[in-house]
């Protein structure tokens, strides 16, 4: 049944399988976006297809391989799981695409665009919580290109960096709440990291979307992705009652090269100096993530979990990602009937 309104989850992607022929599809799509690695295309060819996938693909592989499921990638399965139980509650119809990887971006503008021709508005949410070009950018524009591409006839709504959004952070505050149980140390805020010349790159972006306002229809964070993150830790962490000693935030996911500083504190060193420092219960939440994936289950909850203990500490918790929540599920509910 045709319907006048849609919605798009959008989410990273995931290679087709952990082979490492796949693994390297995946990788080189994801880093020739010049959203990703904004480098001129021919040094960004030359880095990516001669140098980075070629000697990461085997790695990534390996790593892929320990979180896969029979059914799949867990970042695909978790999305579409959140596609469903979003489906049995909302009165329209919801797609997920991912910006890398199938399902693509336009092999599901197709399939909305022939399944529901006289839709009206497309609502769009980047599972993306805070701004960055290689993350919410890259996708909302993509969608755009493709959207246009098509001379698709909706309008496009996309749903705003959420940080700081309260529904979304008392949905953070709920999957949390359950570990922290009497004993704890500290609860660690772990965030994706970023290259610090993205960091003034996307300053500079959000400068001039501010000068734009009037044709905005995205509310854009008004400060850089670091503090985004510093945000969302402190909200949640007041929202659980935590006092300013037992929680701090740091990030992971650092790509080491020559010369190309990341925003610090790196998320490894702080699992290697905590148990020093007297934390021996650790609770690890990944909250740039809203679904479970490679840089949060092996990433975090396998490599994190042993650089810890190996340190010394005695206890480590991997808190997981919203995924299908229930408050969360009703947030985003909340935001598709907002007008």
């Amino acid at each position: 049944m045709s319907s006048s309104k849609a919605l798009l989850l959008i989410n990273l992607g995931s290679p087709n399988s952990p082979g490492v022929k796949d693994v390297q599809r995946y990788l080189n799509q994801f880093l020739m976006d010049p959203f990703v690695l904004d480098f001129p295309f021919l040094f960004r060819s030359i880095l990516v297809r001669g140098l980075i996938t070629p000697f990461r693909a085997s790695r990534s592989a390996e790593a892929y391989a320990k979180i896969w499921r029979e059914d799949g990638s867990p970042l695909i399965v978790l999305t579409q799981q959140l596609r469903d139980a979003l489906q049995q509650h909302c009165p329209i119809p919801v797609s997920v695409a991912m910006r890398y990887g199938q399902p693509s971006i336009p092999e599901i503008l197709e399939q909305i665009q022939q399944t529901h021709p006289h839709l009206e508005e497309l609502i769009v949410l980047p599972l993306y919580p805070h701004y960055t070009m290689s993350s919410y950018e890259t996708a909302t524009e993509e969608v755009r290109k493709i959207h246009r591409k098509k001379k698709m006839a909706s309008r496009l709504k996309f749903i705003s960096p959420f940080y700081n959004d309260t529904g979304f952070v008392q949905a953070w505050a709920a999957q949390i709440k359950p570990f922290l149980a009497p004993g704890f140390d500290k609860l660690l805020f772990s965030y994706h990291g970023l290259p610090e010349r993205h960091l003034r790159k996307d300053e500079e972006r959000l400068q001039l979307r501010a000068k734009q306002t009037s044709a905005n229809t995205i509310a854009y964070p008004p400060y850089s992705y670091r503090e985004q993150c510093i945000e969302t830790s402190h909200l949640i962490a007041r929202e659980l009652g935590l006092m300013q000693e037992q929680y701090e935030t740091s990030f992971q996911s650092r790509l080491t090269q020559a010369g190309n500083k990341w925003i610090q504190p790196y998320t490894v060193q702080r699992l290697q100096h905590l148990p020093a420092e007297g934390v021996r219960n650790l609770l690890v939440v990944c909250p740039s993530f809203t679904n479970d994936c490679l840089e949060t289950l092996e990433e975090i909850a396998m490599e994190g979990r042993h650089i810890f203990l190996e340190q010394g500490g005695t206890q480590f918790t991997y808190i997981p990602c919203l995924n299908n929540n229930p408050e969360w599920l009703n947030t985003i509910k909340e935001w598709i009937a907002t007008p």
